[in-house]
């Protein structure tokens, strides 16, 4: 259900002018109308948008939105900016949810999964309470179903793909070192974007996947129903 959401978003109502990879198609203006701004929710009633292509970031208390400054933590979180960024959120999705939710049932994983979403978000908020960046996509969210894994399946085993110069090869990692490698990168690249503002940080919301990780990682177990069938090796085999 939740990945024919953010698929069906993406293909039928984002505003855009094609379907690519990178997201050159996306309409930039309508990032500010679906997306979180962290300046809108720290400035109440104040609202951002994009004064002209390519430039600078108008906020003020004029401008409109037909969409509640409070509802964009949900519509951001639903939205992508290109078929890489959908592709790779619902691969991680698919392969580490099935796991998480067959400890939790559909009601208790779905609630879950929100709760992840908007912790991540609340980081991002806390780190850059001023900035008029949008924030989208499903990464906290689904940084949150990441840490609850870790902690159910700590000895489960991921079939990965090594790439080795122009050969690869196929390893089963330890989904514990799988994911804690993920999360290390996420928060090295937040502390680079913190350190280094002139956007090398590529607009990727790193220290919402590190807020939505570590909600995953505390809150899995009020969630899961089924903890002594969780721990160990997963219902569902996991490639």
């Amino acid at each position: 259900m939740l990945i024919a959401i953010n698929v069906f978003v993406y293909l039928f109502l984002q505003p855009k002018s094609g379907i690519d990879f990178s997201g050159n198609s996306l309409n930039q203006s309508a990032l500010f109308h679906y997306g979180a701004v962290p300046y809108e929710l720290t400035h109440p009633g104040q609202h951002c948008e994009l004064v002209q292509q390519g430039a600078a970031v108008a906020c003020d208390k004029q401008i409109q939105n037909d969409i509640p400054t409070w509802a964009t933590v949900f519509t951001g979180m639903f939205t992508h900016a290109g078929l890489l960024h959908l592709g790779g959120n619902m691969l991680f999705l698919w392969i580490f949810g099935n796991n998480v939710e067959d400890s939790m049932g559909p009601v208790r994983f779905t609630i879950f999964y929100l709760l992840g979403g908007i912790a991540a978000l609340a980081l991002q908020v806390a780190i850059g309470p001023a900035s008029a960046v949008p924030t989208l996509g499903a990464s906290g969210a689904i940084a949150g179903v990441l840490g609850g894994y870790i902690v159910l399946y700590p000895r489960a085993r991921v079939l990965t793909l090594i790439f080795l110069i122009i050969f690869f090869t196929f390893l089963e990692l330890p989904a514990v070192l799988f994911l804690f490698i993920w999360f290390a990168q996420q928060a090295v690249f937040g502390a680079v974007g913190l350190t280094n503002p002139s956007g090398n940080g590529g607009g990727v919301a790193y220290f919402a996947h590190v807020g939505g990780f570590v909600f995953g990682l505390l809150a899995v177990k009020l969630f899961a129903k089924r903890l002594s069938a969780a721990y160990g090796q997963p219902k569902y085999p996991v490639y």
